[in-house]
């Protein structure tokens, strides 16, 4: 990595220099050495703050981060690990986008033979029934007549309400009223 200085209102001397370029190479890993330059502008204003601009251009991409602190050394330190903060962001985004999967929509597929879809099961109307009134007791008697497992009837009973009547497995009926 290149560095260059700008002092403003103050001497860049060789231990500021030295504090800078001993951080940046603790996070020159981030960088993978390539051509990237980092430009460091240290200044003292106005009140006794001590700011620090650093301006990093790394690949396609510039890492800007500024500092003002009471102290130069913490104020260089805190804009280091602001640029750190910024190239891994930057350098997550670029491999999240080298390895992203590619949609489902666009990866070719081989056609694979699907079963056959299950058929909707058949209905068959046999018979129309005609609901004539009746008690339970008479619907029972004329189930035991028929072949049919219910009946369907109008509940004399029970103010006309149509109701069904059905044989049971245990030798029983069943009375469904709505």
């Amino acid at each position: 990595m290149k560095y260059e200085y700008t002092g403003r209102h103050v001497e860049v001397t060789p231990a500021l220099r030295s504090h800078v370029e001993e951080h940046f190479e603790r996070i020159n890993h981030l960088f993978d050495g390539n051509n990237s330059s980092a430009h460091i502008i240290i200044e003292v204003e106005h009140g006794g703050k001590h700011r620090s601009e650093i301006i990093v251009k790394w690949r396609d991409r510039v890492l800007t981060a500024t500092t003002s602190v009471s102290d130069m050394y913490k104020s260089l330190t805190q804009t280091i690990d602001k640029i750190k903060k910024q190239a891994l962001r930057s350098k997550d985004k670029i491999i999240d986008r080298h390895q992203r999967v590619k949609k489902v929509s666009t990866v070719p597929t081989e056609k694979a033979e699907l079963p056959p879809a299950p058929t909707p099961p058949e209905i068959t109307i046999s018979e129309n029934y005609a609901v004539k009134p009746m008690t339970a007791e008479e619907a029972v008697l004329r189930l035991n007549d028929e072949e049919n497992q219910f009946l369907v009837f109008r509940n004399a009973d029970v103010n006309e309400r149509v109701s069904v009547i059905y044989k049971r497995a245990d030798g029983n009926y069943g009375l469904i009223q709505p």
